[in-house]
């Protein structure tokens, strides 16, 4: 055991001892009857330090950038709760990003803490995200995502292009290797497929409708680029180029437009758009 301050005889003096550079937070902590024993009861400031006996506190998260966005619900029953979620926003926590996140905010909102996520948005891409609001059908929603059984429709802006015919059917083998922040194509049986289709044009910009197929990380992205067509404001395909992840000035230009599905709890018909437009393109 180190050696801890001169009340190291407390679980406050021992805290303290060990982790000096916390030593006010975590008095402030006990004050606030943060940190609790094994039984859950909140230690005080002479608690006794016994050997070998565990000790519980949650350290702060870290400063997160606020997103300055809005997320709006955009249906809601007993079972599910869709959002239209804005560009630069997680799905979920994830690394730097705790309360920053949809789920975090939504369950904030409704006062939830059941709330999941059915699937999951990329952090820079917006648009309809689907929770389940009970534990007990979440299994339902989140295999039919797995299985795909609904379909989903993208839009995107990239350049126009003079030299590619629309629609057209892009397929390949994509693979994402651990600790890669790029997805790459690579020789071998084609396991991504996405139908593009050009549904209008701005001067040197272009409005696509993308219906991925298959659901492979950043299969969209990497499909687009490899047409020569990287979507508007992508820092990571075709190159990687590094943006601050504050900098809200040139988003994405990546949106879920749709989910239609066969409700699996109620065999009802769904059908959910976002409300966002992008870029030029109004929706």
């Amino acid at each position: 055991m180190p050696e801890v301050s001169s009340d190291g005889d407390t679980v406050v003096g021992y805290l303290s001892g060990r982790f000096p550079d916390d030593a006010d937070s975590l008095r402030a902590k006990v004050e606030a009857g943060e940190v609790v024993d094994s039984a859950g009861r909140p230690v005080s400031a002479e608690s006794p330090l016994v050997p070998r006996s565990d000790i519980y506190l949650y350290r702060d998260p870290p400063v997160e950038p606020e997103v300055p966005f809005t997320m709006e619900v955009i249906h809601r029953d007993d079972a599910i709760v869709v959002v239209d979620k804005p560009h630069f926003l997680a799905t979920t926590p994830r690394g730097r990003f705790v309360v920053q996140t949809a789920l975090t905010r939504l369950r904030r909102m409704l006062g939830n803490d059941q709330l999941s996520p059915a699937h999951r948005l990329d952090r820079l891409t917006a648009g309809v995200l689907i929770f389940t609001a009970r534990t007990d059908v979440r299994r339902a929603y989140q295999e039919m995502f797995r299985d795909r059984t609904m379909t989903k429709v993208y839009e995107a802006v990239a350049a126009e292009s003079s030299t590619t015919t629309f629609p057209r059917t892009v397929t390949s083998r994509i693979v994402k290797e651990r600790g890669s922040l790029q997805a790459l194509e690579v020789a071998g049986e084609a396991n991504s497929e996405t139908l593009v289709e050009k549904i209008g044009s701005g001067g040197a910009l272009a409005h696509y409708r993308l219906h991925p197929r298959t659901g492979k990380t950043h299969q969209l992205r990497v499909h687009m680029a490899s047409l020569g067509l990287p979507i508007v404001g992508d820092s990571l395909y075709p190159v990687p180029r590094e943006v601050a992840v504050d900098d809200y000035r040139d988003p994405l230009q990546l949106l879920a437009r749709s989910i239609t599905f066969t409700d699996p709890i109620t065999g009802a018909p769904r059908h959910f758009e976002s409300r966002r437009s992008l870029g030029p393109f109004g929706s």
